[in-house]
């Protein structure tokens, strides 16, 4: 697996716009979010269908072509240096095959954030425009508007990305040892939901893998890392990297059956690396070459996350 184009950093005075590409958004959490971000001294613009809600079906924010149109023309934007999802929710599966990504890609590099149901769209950048991005806090997330610790990871990596070049486990190491690859991930629901599609790629082969999920039982957890393994995804991967499993039943199940299922592969296995849905998530750069210490519970980004 090779590294990816890293965009440039953000300074002070950046334009960032605020797309909706999956579920509704609740206004104040909004902005609140973008009151955070002007707290930065970035200048944040939302997009124009970021608070619209579809006519039919309410866990969308607005129709397929808004959400692809909002992030299309966010991307392309001249003027626009990253673009920042309001949060996560489902649909982004939906409106992908609708951007235009030879046009996303003539735009050049620019940074991206997002988590959860994003993970589709991080894959997507990733085959589609070759670009590193960021699994992270999203602007109208309660982590992002109510969490420190949260925010200013993410802020430091979006401003002096070289101060967090190391990421710290607060757990032990599932499957002991050392590796090196390139980090990719995000939700294990829509990395097992993205198998097939023109928007992932084929496999992990080479990889740093960073799993987390919400609100899934044990049993369906088990579906999806069975259906990435027999698909034959997680062959070559180099080491995988556990992040929350915030409602996903009694974490002594749940690490059982990571175990069972992940055990198998022979790489270094690491726990409790603090991304995804929990609590002062920390920011993961995707598409950079990376090692992860198992024993030590430290991932070592090569390069800084941006430029």
């Amino acid at each position: 697996m090779k590294e990816l184009l890293r965009p440039a950093r953000l300074a002070p005075g950046a334009k960032v716009a605020v797309v909706a590409p999956s579920g509704p958004v609740p206004e104040e959490r909004l902005q609140a979010g973008l009151d955070v971000l002007r707290g930065w001294d970035l200048d944040p613009v939302a997009a124009p269908h970021v608070l619209h809600r579809h006519g039919e079906f309410a866990y969308l924010a607005g129709t397929d072509a808004e959400r692809a149109a909002d992030l299309q023309q966010a991307w392309c934007d001249p003027s626009v240096d990253a673009v920042l999802c309001a949060r996560g929710g489902y649909g982004a599966q939906r409106m992908a095959d609708l951007l235009d990504w030879e046009a996303m890609r003539a735009a050049g590099p620019k940074v991206f954030v997002g988590f959860s149901d994003i993970t589709a769209l991080h894959e997507a950048f990733a085959v589609r425009l070759g670009l590193v991005t960021l699994h992270g806090p999203m602007a109208a997330g309660a982590d992002f508007v109510k969490n420190a610790r949260a925010q200013e990871h993410l802020r430091a990596t979006l401003f002096a990305p070289e101060t967090v070049r190391v990421i710290t486990s607060g757990g032990t190491a599932l499957v002991p040892g050392r590796a090196r690859g390139v980090t990719l991930g995000g939700c294990l629901a829509l990395l097992a939901s993205d198998l097939g599609t023109p928007h992932a790629r084929p496999s992990a082969a080479g990889g740093l893998l960073c799993l987390e999920d919400v609100g899934e039982e044990a049993y369906r957890l088990d579906r999806y890392l069975t259906q990435l393994l027999r698909a034959g995804w997680l062959e070559r991967v180099r080491g995988v990297l556990l992040g929350s499993w915030e409602e996903c039943g009694e974490p002594a199940r749940v690490r059982a059956l990571l175990a069972d299922r992940l055990g198998p592969l022979g790489v270094p296995v690491a726990e409790d690396f603090g991304f995804g849905h929990c609590a002062g998530a920390s920011t993961i750069p995707f598409g950079v070459a990376a090692e992860l210490d198992a024993d030590a519970g430290t991932l070592t980004l090569e390069a800084p996350a941006l430029g």
